[in-house]
């Protein structure tokens, strides 16, 4: 294709993947109560047990409309993920796309996997934090500052658990083996343990490892992967 057609193209998959979020966030919209109970759950369960505050006027209808926005995209995903794959298909040899289907199927499963583990540690993260200042603190969380804090907890564990899909199309394209990243296990500890103090911000040593226990595991499944799957 001509430069201006891939940007046709291009164009064409980007409204595509809008109109499937706005789809998906007035759906989310009619269910922004649950939503909002649901991601306001783990905050009642670290003990806080008032309502979240607002302190504009618009402030309430700003937080029904992010949580539809982030419930419209989660439901968008596979929209999103068939949109990227059709965008950079004809470029793909026949091989590469036998790859494409399962490789987007495991994509799409660990982007969810690391979204649930991401709400389960986002308690121990609150707990963590709001006790923080003992008894001479008291907490006053807006729920803007409160969903801004928990949706990017929750993305960013969503997009840590993608990395052994990119160790894969790595080995595929021969940067790397699976003797290379046996005998880098230790670097790879530190790798992850890093970006897990990193993705983590609340400093709670059993959050880190609530992060970096499964991604060192996905680690280890990668290698075999890459030995006896891609070697087949």
């Amino acid at each position: 294709m001509a430069i201006k057609t891939h940007l046709l193209e291009l164009r064409s998959r980007l409204f595509k993947a809008v109109i499937a979020i706005a789809i998906g966030s007035l759906i989310a919209f009619f269910f922004s109560d649950e939503i909002l109970d649901l991601i306001i759950r783990p905050y009642r369960l670290a003990g806080a047990d008032d309502a979240l505050p607002f302190f504009t006027v618009t402030g309430a209808f700003s937080a029904v409309m992010r949580v539809s926005l982030f419930g419209g995209a989660l439901l968008a995903s596979p929209v999103i993920l068939y949109q990227s794959w059709r965008f950079v298909a004809p470029a793909l040899s026949d091989r590469e796309k036998r790859w494409a289907y399962p490789v987007s199927g495991v994509f799409a499963l660990l982007f969810m996997a690391g979204v649930i583990v991401g709400y389960i540690a986002l308690e121990r993260g609150l707990v963590f934090l709001l006790d923080f200042g003992g008894d001479a603190l008291q907490p006053l969380v807006g729920v803007d500052a409160y969903l801004k804090f928990s949706m990017r907890f929750i993305l960013m564990f969503g997009i840590a658990f993608e990395f052994p899909v990119f160790l894969f199309a790595a080995a595929a394209m021969g940067v790397v083996t699976s003797e290379k990243l046996r005998s880098n296990r230790r670097w790879a500890v530190i790798i992850i343990l890093v970006a897990a103090a990193v993705i983590t911000p609340s400093g709670d040593p059993l959050t880190l490892l609530m992060l970096a226990g499964p991604l060192y595991i996905l680690f280890e499944i990668s290698i075999l992967s890459i030995r006896f799957i891609l070697r087949k």
